[in-house]
């Protein structure tokens, strides 16, 4: 059952600390590549403000962004930013997320996010915390994926499992860490899953959702799936 009150404090606890990190850089640092391919940390930074923005419009009942491409340009161009604005465009936008969490709303109600995804509104805070978790992990300053909340992790890895669960070109994969077990890929054709992919919670998530390699795992029954983009 999803608890949308305590994923909107899991989100205010994340956000703080994401801003406590990002304090401690300067301008220069803002401007150096992130994790991420093609993206500087202020990239990473203008899409995390405009994230917050976007879940706005959704708790709303506005569309999520004008456009991919409106999308798209809005983070080019608040990426160059100076560090104290980004701060304050990063605080504020979460400010604005939480004041729309906080409002009286029907949280079994199905809100639309981009490209026609839908989902209950209910999980649109788990989503938000996704986003700042991660990518204050692909900023690159010293928060790795060993450093999330083991709640969240958990979570994401069953959130991930399922997002890739029925696709054709993944094999029936069994991930797990040697406690919990989660099922992807497609359907298993006989008794039990092609693949068992084994390792610690942070590099299954890693694996999962794209952050890692997968080196630091182990997969019995065949190679490593190769997992489709995110």
């Amino acid at each position: 059952m999803i608890d949308h009150a305590h994923d909107l404090a899991s989100v205010r606890d994340a956000t703080e600390r994401l801003l406590t990190a990002v304090g401690k850089l300067d301008n220069a640092s803002v401007t150096q590549p992130s994790r991420l391919p093609g993206w500087s940390r202020g990239h990473v930074l203008a899409h995390l403000a405009r994230n917050a923005d976007a879940l706005v419009n959704v708790l709303e009942g506005r569309p999520m962004y004008v456009s991919g491409g409106a999308r798209d340009a809005d983070i080019e161009r608040d990426a160059p930013r100076a560090l104290d604005v980004q701060l304050a465009d990063l605080r504020e936008s979460a400010a604005r997320f939480q004041m729309a969490g906080d409002a009286p709303a029907d949280w079994s109600r199905t809100v639309e996010l981009r490209n026609g995804v839908t989902d209950s509104a209910s999980r649109v805070p788990f989503r938000r915390w996704v986003e700042v978790e991660l990518h204050h992990v692909d900023l690159g300053i010293g928060y790795e994926l060993e450093d999330l909340p083991a709640e969240f992790t958990e979570r994401e890895i069953d959130f991930l499992a399922d997002r890739f669960a029925g696709h054709p070109d993944v094999p029936a994969t069994r991930v797990t860490d040697g406690t919990r077990a989660w099922s992807t890929g497609r359907k298993p054709g006989g008794q039990g899953p092609e693949v068992t992919v084994t390792g610690p919670p942070a590099d299954l998530l890693g694996w999962l959702a794209g952050r890692r390699d997968g080196s630091a795992l182990t997969s019995a029954g065949g190679p490593l799936p190769a997992l489709p983009p995110l």
